[in-house]
């Protein structure tokens, strides 16, 4: 052989060891799955999904109905959270990194599995989101289950207690009522169909004490994976706050709220008072902070830094993962966890977060 020939070969097979070097410190890095709180049996799932090769949508699919059917915390899935009818209603979201592409549905009645109807607005429409019964329609004319009953004896106990207790604390403020649960009226016309009314100028928000929201009660699940091509996905799922006003939607559906993904770059989840925190998209700032060249941990905290300045009581936390694998976590009015999966781990690990 040449010298030119043994050169060839030489330069070949450093570069198969570069490059499988760098194969393996890819490898390290991803597939991942990271999720709210200590879901661990939605992250196995979603893990499942992601380490046999499937997409990082397909894998925040698993992972969020895995969640739906365990209930998780009574905040995700049918038979949650009821509203100020007892009826028990679904938000779920799902975004794809890669063509910035979102389904959504809110506010769904009759159907178990929120994500899956979801993904079914991604993949079978060109809007972003359907809502109420016509969401509703939708899902079970593409194949879901449905017309159910989301309900649950636990979610109808709790809506009695909430009715013997005068329908406190609750969503409503500045209203008059001719009892305690309504209807409800805005203050300023203190007689109405000539009842004596009540008067509730202060009423209990989801960021005051008796609240809703809580370490026991997080209301969300938010998900996002990386797959083996290195693509990243996001969504969410819940039954929302509990007694809320019907017809109410949080931030789980939105895009850029509840979730954000972007494969350029990485992806967020959020948990918490999602009437406040919707105002402000964190997520979407967490994933645009670092675009700017923040790390995770960094600019989780000033997404949620952001919100605290103009709501110092409110409840939330979010998760921030880029698109190598680097992840941390920011929170506000609560100790925060999250769950992540990743090849070095041998079991999904829970990460907590001080406020």
């Amino acid at each position: 052989m040449t010298i030119a020939g043994q050169l060839a070969v030489t330069h070949l097979f450093l570069l198969t060891i570069i490059f499988t070097a760098l194969g393996d410190e890819a490898g390290k890095r991803y597939p991942l799955v990271i999720s709210t709180w200590p879901f661990r049996e939605a992250v196995r799932a979603a893990w499942r999904a992601v380490d046999s090769g499937a997409s990082a949508v397909d894998a925040v699919v698993e992972g969020c109905s895995t969640c739906e059917e365990l209930k998780c915390d009574g905040t995700v899935g049918p038979g949650g959270s009821p509203d100020e009818n007892g009826e028990s209603t679904i938000d779920a979201m799902v975004m794809n990194g890669v063509t910035m592409e979102v389904g959504a549905v809110a506010a769904m009645r009759y159907v178990p599995v929120g994500i899956r109807a979801a993904r079914l607005v991604m993949q079978y429409t060109k809007h972003t989101m359907l809502v109420g019964e016509q969401a509703s329609a939708f899902a079970i004319s593409m194949g879901l289950p449905g017309p159910l009953n989301l309900s649950s004896a636990d979610s109808v106990q709790k809506w009695i207690k909430w009715k013997q207790n005068k329908c406190q604390p609750n969503f409503r403020k500045n209203v008059l009522s001719v009892d305690t649960c309504g209807p409800y009226h805005p203050m300023g016309n203190e007689e109405f169909g000539g009842k004596t009314t009540c008067s509730f100028s202060k009423i209990v928000a989801p960021n005051e004490p008796g609240s809703f929201i809580d370490y026991n009660n997080h209301d969300t699940i938010a998900m996002a994976a990386i797959d083996r091509m290195g693509h990243i996905a996001a969504g969410t799922s819940t039954n929302g706050a509990t007694f809320k006003i019907p017809g109410r939607v949080g931030d789980g559906p939105i895009a850029g709220s509840g979730a954000y993904a972007d494969t350029e770059i990485g992806a967020c989840g959020a948990t918490g008072d999602g009437d406040i925190m919707m105002r402000f998209l964190p997520c979407y700032q967490v994933v645009e902070n670092m675009r700017l060249g923040m790390e995770p941990k960094l600019a989780a905290k000033d997404a949620i830094s952001r919100i605290a300045r103009k709501y110092p009581d409110f409840i939330g936390a979010v998760f921030a993962v880029n698109k190598d694998g680097v992840h941390g976590g920011a929170c506000h009015g609560w100790t925060f966890q999250y769950s992540v999966r990743s090849p070095e781990m041998d079991d999904v690990e829970v990460f907590t977060v001080l406020p």
